[in-house]
């Protein structure tokens, strides 16, 4: 049972972005940082990445950890109330994802994914991206 009424949960909902997120702008940040240069969100790409660096052909998805269900992870947790709803929807948004992540790679880009967990710290951030861009 939501404790909630249906008008506030509708306006809270309507309050989680989309694009320009925190991780997202901690993430553009540190990739400027490093000196990388890059384009947001292109709407001509399968998925429209977040971050596209067009000179390495390589995307970047900035994922949250809860709706994009990472794995081990403790913000990955499912909701005790509408459970089957909830795993529909889980399971959708992964399956997407996969979908997305196939037809980039047919086009010839690589696709990276970092974690809305792993862009807390800035060390963790930096050398997440660093091990990958690499």
């Amino acid at each position: 049972m939501d404790r909630l009424i249906q008008e506030h949960r509708s306006w809270n909902m309507s309050r989680i972005r989309g694009a320009d997120t925190k991780p997202e702008i901690r993430v553009r940040s540190m990739l400027h940082q490093m000196g990388y240069r890059f384009r947001l969100h292109r709407k001509d790409l399968p998925g429209k990445p977040d971050i596209v660096l067009p000179k390495y052909a390589t995307v970047v998805f900035v994922h949250g950890c809860f709706w994009h269900r990472h794995p081990g992870c403790p913000f990955a947790y499912t909701p005790k109330s509408r459970v089957d709803f909830w795993s529909k929807k889980f399971a959708r948004n992964v399956e997407r994802h996969e979908e997305v992540e196939r037809e980039l790679q047919s086009l010839g880009w690589r696709v990276i994914v970092v974690w809305e967990c792993e862009t807390k710290a800035a060390d963790v951030l930096h050398e997440v991206l660093t091990r990958v861009l690499e």
